[in-house]
This record gives C-alpha cells, sequence and structure tokens, in this order.
C-alpha cells in the first residue's frame, strides 16, 4: 500500500517515533483541548500555569470562568477552552459519580468510545481521537492541520474534503499499527519541511509522494 510506503520514507527520514502513552486520560484531554490551534510551546506553558494554580480536577471545573481563562491565556480562544475544559469536567465527573477519571473508555469500544468524547461541545474527532490514541492505545488515526495538508498534498484524499471526512478517509486507510507512529510522522513533516506557507521540498518524502504547486 502507497500509505505503507510513506510510513517507511518519514521513518527513514525522520526517525521512529517515540511510543508515549499518557498516564492520565483527563489531563491528556484537558492538554488537547488546550493545544487546539496552537504551538506547543503555548500549550505547554498554559498546561503548566493550569496545573500549578490548582490543586485538583474539582478546583478547574469549578473556578469562575472568567479566572480560568486568565489562568490558559497564553493559548487562543482562552474563553472558549475554558468552557470546554469546564463542560468536559463536568460531563466525566457525572459519568463517573463524582471523580474524574477517563478509564471507563479503556473496555469501550473504540467508536463507542470516540461518540463519548464527541459529544461534549467543543470536542471534535481530533481531540478526541488523541485522547483515545495516546492514552488507551486505541486504533483512531488523528488528523490535525498538519496531517490534513499533508494528506492532501500526497494525493491521499481530495483536496475538497472537510477535516471531518479527512478524519473518516484516512482512519480507513491508516493500518491500526501504524496509526500512532503516522500521526506523530506526519505533524513532524509538516512543521519542517511540508509547511503551509513556503514549504521545503527538497527531501526524498516530498519529492517521492507531494504534488503541491511548490514541488
Amino acid at each position: 500500500m502507497r500509505i505503507n510506503e510513506l510510513h517507511e520514507e518519514l521513518i527513514a527520514l525522520h526517525g521512529e517515533p517515540s511510543a508515549v502513552q499518557s498516564d492520565d486520560g483527563v489531563r491528556q484531554l484537558v492538554t488537547t483541548i488546550l493545544s487546539q490551534n496552537v504551538a506547543d510551546i503555548q500549550t505547554s506553558r498554559a498546561a503548566a500555569n493550569l496545573f500549578t494554580t490548582y490543586d485538583s480536577y474539582e478546583e478547574i471545573e469549578h473556578a469562575p470562568q472568567d479566572e480560568l481563562a486568565e489562568v490558559i491565556s497564553q493559548v487562543g480562544l482562552m474563553n472558549q477552552k475554558s468552557e470546554r475544559i469546564q463542560n468536559a469536567l463536568s460531563k466525566i465527573r457525572e459519568e463517573v459519580d463524582g471523580g474524574y477519571s477517563l478509564e471507563f473508555l479503556r473496555e469501550t469500544e473504540t467508536g463507542t468510545a470516540k461518540d463519548w468524547l464527541t459529544e461534549i461541545k467543543g470536542i471534535g474527532p481530533k481531540t478526541a481521537s488523541v485522547v483515545l490514541n495516546f492514552h488507551f492505545d486505541k486504533p483512531v488515526f488523528a488528523v490535525d492541520t498538519h496531517v490534513e495538508r499533508l494528506s492532501k498534498r500526497f494525493g491521499f484524499v481530495d483536496e475538497s474534503l472537510s477535516p471531518e471526512r479527512v478524519h473518516e478517509e484516512m482512519n480507513e486507510i491508516v493500518p491500526d499499527d501504524n496509526k500512532y507512529s503516522l500521526h506523530v510522522l506526519m505533524i513532524t513533516h509538516g512543521r519542517e519541511y511540508c509547511t503551509a506557507q513556503s514549504p521545503d521540498c527538497q527531501n526524498p518524502v516530498c519529492e517521492r509522494f507531494c504534488g503541491c504547486e511548490h514541488c
């Protein structure tokens, strides 16, 4: 399959990604909400400030929303994200009778688990997939802006597709065993070479797979 060839070429260029599984599914979810549409360094700063300001998820859920927004102000859309975080914590607490854990999703079928997460306002397929793949090692392929861009430029999906449709089609194409590593590798390649503006196409992967106007 061509997608397997891409995976091999990306490993040859960037190296095999380390397998990292988060220790806390709720923290993974909160951090992924913070990361929506912002750089990693902003996410890291906001997450560090959030988890040093509050001692528990209960405090985060019940904090005044304007206060919480200020705590995470390093990220964009801080008001929306503070609301999303509190909505998520509220739903988790209600599901597990007062606690804050996503472990009930571990034995839940992947599609059902994804549906449960995406029912929370502000949590889309990408955020849900990151949590399910990174924390639970479930076979879902998360599609962020880098992955979407490369999927289209490399001809795996049609340029006209919405992010939701790209997510659906790439999950069908990417083998389960490669979903985590290919996600990480495509993000790395999108940041280092196949950027949105002024991409550097002088690399073996783009030379072989990319059909964008810059190649």
